[in-house]
Parts: C-alpha cells; structure tokens; sequence
C-alpha cells in the first residue's frame, strides 16, 4: 500500500468543473495520483524516478502528440 505523506494538490490550471487529477508525495519519496473527483479510488504510484522523468518529458512537450 502506497502511505501518502503530503495533501494532495490540483494544478492551478484545472478547469472550474474540476475534472483534473491530483498529486501527493509518497514515503518514499515518490507521487501518487489520483482522480480529483475520486477522493477515495484508486491511486496510481510512480516512483521518484518516474515522476522526475514524467516531469522532464512535459517540461520538453514530449508528449504534445498526444493531445
């Protein structure tokens, strides 16, 4: 089980409807994600190197085809 450690926050850029996801910082120094309208679902755990590499590849807009 992944023990979040932090609140869990959504990007200043969410829409007013509030369909976003949001962040927390794990025990081990990692992220987990989870639907913001979801407070009690799933959760998904990327690693702290996961996360820095999500973070470099947005950073670049290495995932602009995707939209």
């Amino acid at each position: 089980m992944t023990e979040v450690v932090s609140s869990f926050r959504k990007s200043s850029y969410s829409g007013a409807e509030g369909n976003c996801v949001e962040v927390a910082a794990t025990a081990v120094g990692g992220r987990a994600v989870r639907d913001s309208k979801q407070h009690g679902g799933a959760l998904l755990a990327v690693s702290r190197e996961g996360w820095a590499a999500f973070v470099t590849g947005t950073q670049a807009d290495e995932f602009a085809h995707w939209s």
